[in-house]
């Protein structure tokens, strides 16, 4: 049975996936004494060049222009075993365009040929734009970077001398990039920025330069992106060429010891290392339709992203943006970062109106909460009635809303993996997505699977449950997966409207949200702050200071608030001073609520506490007031409220 079903699956994930690109016109040749294999891949000329004898998992390298310049290198490594391959992209300069067809050659050659899964880079003079661009969108698919005389920055070449024999080159770099002359000045993502992430993934790399080269100037390029490099923890070896002949202009010379050099690259791609592959932590319960149909036929669309601090902070939510807007440059997208610190399923549930429906019309929203699930102690049937309430409220509000659910890592759910458990927030996200026909990234088994197999290490790579730059890089590198597989090569298909099946839970919280706390009602001592800041030096987070809170600060403080609904709680601030809460509903007996949690010495933390669930759907009163005692390690009784919850 279980075959059964793991067939199924795989059956479902392969139909749903379109072919990305079309290889055509395919045919034998001669590439230096090596045969060669011409084809088009989407139209767009390629090849790649066979050793007699592949080494066992078909490492190769990727020349990424003037490919039959000193090739002396490359055929010491076909010799060896290795495969050479390279797709015309001429005159694009590293382009965004540019990168979209190398994602091409690289999906057909690793996934359709059997490629290694990491492969060398070598990028001559104006290859560099084209190595570096590619390597940092994708580090982790790199082993090593060669590099000739390499332009690290377009400004420096063709930039420079845009008035002289390079004035072409620039005209079309503008072109290629879209940019105005100020814009291309500006451009601040050159080969020699932005290394962190190749660097984190320790990509080896090699420049063979003249130090008097005077279209690609030494100190304008290797020099400032070596630097850089190697001050973000990256492996780097400059060797200027010296002997053999030279023209006056220093960019073009005699490559000393090519076989020395061919040893390098070899050293740094061989043996073959077997990775894990992203698909197999994709689960295709659903497909992004509608979002492409929004793309293709109103060059137009929202995305929103609905999470917690690794969410928020700077990493995969940027680099999904930046991959769509190079992958769809005519269209317009507006990107909603909804992403707050410390907040999981619950809060979610009842601020996903608020902070994301409100902003408009919104044609794709990823959601996670696995990781702060975990550390926040919800429960399994909070969290489960509050995804679900976020997927019907979203499909409510837009039925022609497409959702991509994720589940972070964390290292108890490592623990679990080891251990041979499935986590409970990831069956709850699971059972979900699969339910509600969405697609799942279970990015949680992926890194937990991929450390098991010594791919990478949790200390030193990946760090913490926040990301490194690594990490991030793996995040993204799935998503974009992902995204490749739903949208490229997809046609245009009508829109399609979900009707929503019955609910797992019946009482979820799909009609979740805030109500303003100017709705108190009798309070004593609890005074309304129209712009509250913390009067200590105590941390805050987005969207929770500078807002009106409903502060209470004194033992005996109370007040009431009246709702309809079968769901009641509180957006608190618990801080440094945070107290302990009484509260009754309709009169019942009275519980105890402790505010200070263990995040709160430093932190005035969001804090969602629900008082009353499953109640009657009618009018409730509840009754809130100030303990005399409280925690321990706090400094006072304070209770400060910033939105009422309510579900109704």
């Amino acid at each position: 049975m279980k075959n059964l079903l793991f067939l199924s699956l795989l059956l479902t994930c392969l139909s749903s996936y379109a072919q990305q690109y079309a290889v055509t016109e395919e045919k034998s040749g001669s590439w230096h004494g090596f045969t060669k294999t011409s084809f088009k891949i989407d139209g767009v000329d390629a090849w790649y060049a066979s050793p007699a004898k592949p080494l066992p998992g078909n490492p190769w390298i990727w020349r990424a222009y003037f490919p039959d310049w000193h090739v002396a290198m490359d055929s010491i490594l076909l010799q060896r075993g290795f495969y050479v391959a390279y797709i015309e992209a001429k005159d694009l300069y590293g382009a965004p365009k540019a990168m979209m067809l190398w994602d091409k050659l690289y999906d057909y050659l690793v996934n359709q040929k059997q490629f290694a899964a990491k492969v060398a880079l070598e990028g001559v003079s104006r290859g560099g734009l084209y190595v570096y661009g590619w390597a940092k969108r994708n580090p982790e698919k790199v082993s090593c970077i060669f590099a000739e005389a390499p332009v690290c920055d377009f400004t420096s070449w063709p930039g420079k001398l845009k008035n002289g024999s390079a004035a072409s080159d620039w005209k079309k770099l503008l072109l290629a990039y879209n940019f105005t002359e100020q814009q291309a000045q500006q451009y601040n993502d050159q080969p020699k920025d932005n290394l962190d992430a190749l660097a984190a993934f320790k990509v080896p790399i090699l420049h063979v330069i003249r130090t008097d080269d005077k279209y690609v100037p030494y100190a304008d390029n290797t020099k400032v992106l070596v630097a850089n490099y190697i001050e973000k923890g990256g492996p780097a070896t400059v060797i200027p060429m010296t002997r053999g002949e030279q023209d006056m202009d220093g960019h073009h010379f005699t490559i000393e010891q090519p076989a020395a050099l061919a040893d390098w690259v070899y050293a740094n791609a061989y043996p073959v290392k077997t990775l894990l592959r992203a698909d197999e932590y994709i689960r295709p319960y659903g497909n992004l339709n509608n979002f492409l149909h929004r793309i293709q036929t109103e060059k137009k669309a929202t995305i929103a992203f609905l999470g917690g601090s690794i969410t928020n902070m700077k990493g995969w939510r940027d680099k999904v943006g930046q991959y769509l807007t190079e992958l769809y440059p005519e269209v317009s997208f507006t990107f909603i970062n909804a992403g707050i610190p410390s907040l999981g399923s619950l809060p979610h549930a009842f601020r996903v109106q608020h902070d994301v429906l409100d902003e408009g019309r919104v044609d794709l929203m990823f959601i996670e909460s696995a990781v702060n699930d975990h550390g926040n102690g919800t429960t399994e049937l909070q969290q489960r009635k509050a995804l679900e309430g976020i997927i019907r409220h979203a499909r409510k509000v837009n039925p022609a809303m497409d959702m991509v659910m994720m589940a972070f890592v964390d290292e108890d759910k490592i623990a679990d993996y080891n251990n041979g458990r499935v986590p409970l927030e990831i069956k709850v996200h699971d059972d979900l997505a699969n339910y509600y026909k969405l697609p799942f990234i279970n990015l949680a088994e992926e890194v937990s699977r991929k450390i098991a197999a010594n791919e990478f290490n949790w200390q030193y790579d990946f760090k913490n449950l926040h990301p490194s730059p690594f990490g991030q890089e793996i995040y993204f590198g799935t998503i974009k997966r992902l995204l490749q597989k739903q949208l490229i090569g997809m046609p245009a298909s009508r829109l399609q409207t979900v009707t929503l099946p019955v609910a797992l839970q019946k009482l979820n919280y799909e009609k979740g949200r805030y109500v303003a706390v100017t709705q108190v009602q009798k309070e004593q001592g609890f005074a309304i702050v129209p712009d509250w800041r913390p009067a200590d030096s105590a941390h805050t987070r987005p969207g929770f200071v500078k807002v009106p809170v409903l502060e209470g600060k004194n033992a005996g403080d109370s007040f009431e608030f009246t709702f309809t609904g079968t769901t009641v709680g509180l957006a608190t601030l618990a801080g440094p001073d945070a107290g302990i809460i009484s509260y009754s509903i309709d009169g019942k007996p009275a519980q105890q609520v402790d505010l200070y949690t263990k995040w709160s010495k430093n932190l005035h933390l969001p804090w969602y506490v629900l008082l009353g669930d499953d109640l009657s759907n009618k009018k409730h009163t509840v009754k809130v007031s100030i303990t005399d005692t409280h925690n321990t390690l706090s400094k006072g009784n304070a209770c400060r409220i910033v939105y009422f919850l309510v579900n109704e």
